[in-house]
């Protein structure tokens, strides 16, 4: 018997989005940029939430961890992907591509339960408002977000787990700019068909459970608005859900396709638009979708700004 002697690769080289150097420093400003406002963006809208007492119910709660989700999945993605435009070897160690993905799934998953709870939320409040503080109660809204965070722990547990389970012994460029999965299971000298068959299995559990909450709400929460008399009550309604409904789409729609299609059509450039768009671009909208035509937030910082404006 021949033994056959493997480099087994714990560093990845990062290929990104460009090897032209003239455009670095352009895409560093941009994603810079991105990042920046992102984070100001979510952690000034969890801050907001939690200093205005009139922003202390059930749908802000929701809210306030969906921008701390989306906080998080960008600290997951961006610091690195800054680095490596001005990195010359753009390495990554096999243990901080765990933590990073493993962040992000937590995110991602944790967001997918957080959008169904919000959905729930509409739903009771238009559909029984007269019950809405007894259906949703302090302690209900409690549970529910804790469920979101064990849902995602646990799943991004199960996920990273699994590439334990993986070698890398050939080529060790992923040709991504972030350490997700598949270009992992493509560099892979083990076969990688537990992990391919676990991912649409998982995942599309998660997807499927909120996206089922999301649509069966949205269809009650239509069919009493449109059974409203007033013009009034009925445009209210609908620019009530209208910030929530927009930002799921985007979300899930993100996901699907790069997640719960089959494995065997998937390729690392064309996933990479789609991955900016839920890594970095969807994190950046959400604080904006939900506050611009938000007057209770708007009014909220306003009422902020003027108490802080006094003191100084």
């Amino acid at each position: 018997m021949t033994e056959k002697n493997y480099s087994m690769t714990t560093e990845f080289i990062l290929i990104g989005f460009t090897d032209q150097p003239e455009l670095k420093p352009l895409l560093f400003v941009v994603f810079l940029a991105i990042y920046l406002i992102t984070m100001i963006g979510n952690l000034g809208l969890v801050a907001l939430i939690y200093m205005e007492p009139r922003l202390h119910t059930p749908m802000y709660f929701f809210l306030g961890n969906l921008a701390l989700m989306d906080s998080c999945c960008s600290c997951a993605i961006t610091p690195k992907l800054l680095q490596n435009f001005f990195s010359e070897d753009r390495l990554i160690t096999l243990y901080e591509c765990m933590a990073q993905f493993y962040f992000l799934c937590l995110a991602e998953t944790t967001d997918c339960s957080l959008l169904a709870a919000m959905a729930y939320d509409r739903y009771v409040a238009i559909c029984s408002p007269l019950q809405y503080h007894t259906r949703m109660s302090k302690k209900l809204c409690i549970l529910m977000t804790t469920g979101a965070y064990i849902a995602g722990n646990i799943h991004s547990m199960i996920q990273v787990g699994l590439l334990f389970r993986l070698t890398f012994c050939g080529s060790h460029q992923i040709n991504h700019f972030f350490c997700d999965v598949f270009p992992l299971y493509r560099l892979s000298c083990v076969d990688p068909y537990i992990n391919e068959l676990m991912i649409p299995i998982f995942s599309g559990a998660v997807q499927s459970y909120s996206i089922a909450i999301v649509i069966t709400s949205y269809f009650f929460i239509l069919f009493t608005v449109f059974k409203m008399k007033s013009k009034e009550g009925r445009g209210k309604a609908l620019s009530t859900c209208a910030s929530h409904f927009l930002s799921v789409s985007l979300f899930y729609g993100s996901l699907l396709f790069v997640y719960v299609q089959p494995i065997s059509e998937k390729e690392d450039k064309k996933d990479i638009p789609v991955a900016v768009f839920y890594t970095l671009v969807i994190p950046l909208l959400n604080p904006f979708i939900y506050s611009l035509r938000n007057k209770e937030v708007i009014n909220a910082v306003k009422r902020i700004m003027k108490k802080y404006c006094i003191i100084f």
